[in-house]
């Protein structure tokens, strides 16, 4: 009976020591999941609505578990205070920009606080800070979104089956293109026509390509000639500019220009005595009677050619 009596004792001092093992272990987990046994400081957010966020969910900063929810409070009808316990070993990367957003774990998993990364020029968050936030979607919302994109689906669906339904029956200009043969036919036809048409067009554009070649040979051959004209001019206009040949000295020499002129004033003058003479032999009775018949003559001549256009 001692010796049962012992044995008892052992065992129950062993569950004891086992089970405060266990506290003392489920306190310490605990208590660090809770942020209890590390250094922590305080950020404080405000959201409009926090979406089933409660008290002791995660605070996640680039997908890491970094503090806790210490805290949530409502302090208006518009306003919910939500305070964050966060690691003091991370206040290095927590920016005074940086914004605050609850989403989910999973699908359907608890709700936890999302902390964005702050721009590298903002300074580092204070403990106390109030950071910005970024309303949640709402669950409902996306569920919502989803019904009414379902239903888009389905009427999409109903009308795809009715359009296939009139394309098997042959309904419509896709349906009578599968389920008519002579429809086919023709369409062969025409794309056989086309062909054609542009085998012509090919030799067309062929045509038109060599006689543009020819063509642009032809004003090669123009404008060689052109440059070559062009050239000899302007040796011509060099020299009649610098007074060589006949015509650069009429225009440059002024000897020659001059000689020209008193040249031309004698023949005018010759010209005058030359009239007088003549119409001093019209008077002398030696050469009257020649020039009264010539005169005669030129009125004969007249009044004949009048009476041949009278007739």
């Amino acid at each position: 009976m001692d010796t049962h009596s012992q044995n008892f004792k052992v065992r129950l001092g062993l569950f004891i020591a086992g089970g405060l093992t266990i506290f003392v272990i489920a306190i310490f987990i605990i208590g660090k999941q809770q942020n209890l046994f590390n250094p922590v400081f305080k950020v404080t957010t405000n959201f409009f609505n926090v979406s089933g966020l409660q008290v002791g969910n995660n605070v996640r900063f680039s997908g890491i578990n970094v503090g806790t929810v210490d805290n949530i409070k409502i302090i208006n009808d518009s306003t919910v205070q939500v305070d964050l316990l966060i690691r003091k070993n991370v206040q290095q990367f927590i920016k005074s920009d940086s914004e605050a957003t609850i989403t989910s774990e999973g699908i359907i998993g608890d709700r936890v606080v999302m902390v964005t990364q702050g721009t590298f020029e903002a300074p580092m968050a204070r403990d106390g800070q109030i950071i910005s936030s970024i309303e949640p979607i709402e669950t409902d919302a996306i569920i919502a979104s989803l019904q009414s994109s379902s239903a888009d689906a389905e009427v999409i669906t109903r009308q795809l089956a009715e359009i296939m339904v009139n394309i098997n029956t042959g309904q419509g200009v896709i349906g009578r293109l599968i389920q008519d043969s002579t429809m086919a036919e023709n369409i062969n036809l025409t794309i056989a026509n086309l062909k054609k048409s542009s085998e012509g067009i090919d030799e067309t554009i062929e045509m038109t390509r060599v006689n543009l070649f020819e063509f642009m040979e032809k004003l090669q051959l123009t404008v060689a000639t052109t440059e070559t004209a062009t050239v000899a001019l302007g040796e011509i206009m060099t020299k009649i500019n610098s007074g060589e040949e006949t015509l650069g000295m009429l225009i440059q020499d002024t000897t020659v220009s001059n000689t020209l002129n008193r040249t031309l004033i004698n023949l005018e003058q010759s010209s005058e005595k030359l009239d007088e003479n003549m119409e001093a032999l019209q008077h002398n009775f030696l050469f009257r009677r020649y020039f009264r018949k010539k005169a005669e003559g030129k009125i004969e001549d007249k009044e004949a050619d009048q009476e041949a256009a009278q007739e």
